[in-house]
């Protein structure tokens, strides 16, 4: 068994030789900041992805990942979060829960007034003032600041002709509903492409390319698993996701942790759906290849059989990392608009112990193993 397990750990990340290294980021606004923190620590693990893909937020992450060299990657992304948080990273002590929390309060209450630098204002005139059809009438905020600040950050060129990270990003079709994926596998991506995937209504308009529009791919599913994981039958991936919302938490005790906890249900759902059918489907492809493994020869011609076949052909060695942002003691319901930089500099600090810590556990080696099937290790429970 030992002697087993040893050859299953080969070089690669987190030492173990998947043919891809896939990061999923999902949206979440402001909350966004614990993504950074846990690239940071996989960064420090030698966790070097080859596939990105995320959506709103994680859409924004991922192309300043995806859209640097490796040395500049983590120096954008603190700049990126930096730019967009403000005020002095306050230490105050956890005894003093009601401070935390009316400073969250005040910070969020000046984002729906200000807006956040280098990200979206508000408009004036109001879009109630605007011309029906015209663009000011669609959105609260105006997001052309992000628009300067992505190609001041993301290297769109280097993204596009060398960086060797594939990148996809979910977005919506305003007119038609369906999810959509603008991925630079099948073209050149630009900083347009990024804001369609964060262009969450009413805050902000819906992005044009080619004369469609799009919002935000969250409205629709706030995880791009599933776009990974159709991407082939055989797929042999380490894929580490990174959630900014929990399925799980405790019983409201007031109002506002009502209203956060249902936020949480709300945006969590689809990614508790997906890893639980993904598990699902695995078990019934074994199944159905042990069953047709029982077919006589006489009718393996049979088209039923040869539609049936190819789905359980070949390997899959897929290991999903899951790594979620857990509610924190002094979160309020509007943590997905809360920039303050003390928030932004414990979310991040957050993601990157959760690394630390996870990388230290006893079932550290186990989810590392390479291994037949698909297997789902949620890393933060």
């Amino acid at each position: 068994m030992a002697a087993s397990r040893n050859k299953n750990k080969r070089n690669g990340p987190f030492g173990v030789e998947h043919k891809h290294s896939v990061l999923v980021l999902q949206g979440g606004g402001a909350l966004g900041a614990y993504q950074a923190g846990v690239y940071q620590g996989m960064a420090e693990r030698g966790f070097a992805p080859d596939w990105i893909a995320g959506v709103s937020i994680g859409a924004i992450n991922a192309a300043l990942i995806a859209g640097n060299p490796p040395k500049r990657r983590f120096a954008r992304l603190r700049e990126f979060w930096e730019r967009v948080s403000s005020g002095l990273p306050l230490i105050v002590p956890a005894q003093l829960d009601l401070v935390r929390l009316a400073s969250a309060r005040i910070s969020a209450t000046a984002v729906v007034a200000f807006g956040v630098p280098g990200f979206f204002v508000p408009r004036v005139p109001p879009p109630l003032l605007a011309p029906e059809g015209t663009p000011e009438a669609l959105s609260i905020y105006d997001n052309a600041p992000l628009k300067q600040t992505l190609d001041e950050l993301v290297d769109f060129e280097f993204l596009n002709a060398d960086s060797g990270v594939r990148l996809s990003l979910g977005a919506v079709n305003v007119e038609t509903g369906n999810s959509v994926y603008f991925d630079s596998r099948d073209r050149p991506l630009t900083a347009q492409h990024v804001m369609a995937s964060g262009s969450l209504p009413p805050g902000f308009p819906p992005a044009i390319i080619e004369g469609s529009h799009y919002w935000d791919g969250g409205i629709v599913s706030n995880s791009p698993l599933w776009y990974v994981l159709d991407d082939s039958p055989q797929l042999s991936a380490l894929i580490v996701q990174v959630d900014l919302f929990s399925a799980r938490g405790h019983l409201p005790a007031n109002l506002d942790q009502v209203l956060e906890r249902a936020k949480d249900i709300q945006y969590s759902s689809k990614t508790r759906f997906n890893t639980t059918r993904v598990a699902e489907l695995e078990e019934f492809r074994h199944a159905l290849a042990r069953l047709l493994k029982k077919v006589p020869a006489k009718l393996r011609g049979d088209p039923d059989f040869r539609r049936l076949a190819p789905m359980c052909s070949g390997r899959r060695e897929i290991t999903i990392l899951h790594l979620i942002n857990r509610r924190s003691p002094d979160s309020t319901s509007a943590k997905d608009y809360e920039f303050s930089r003390a928030t932004m500099e414990r979310l991040w600090e957050a993601g990157l112990d959760d690394v630390r810590l996870s990388c230290s556990h006893r079932r550290w080696d186990e989810a590392r193993a390479l291994e037949d099937g698909v297997r789902i290790f949620d890393l933060t429970a």
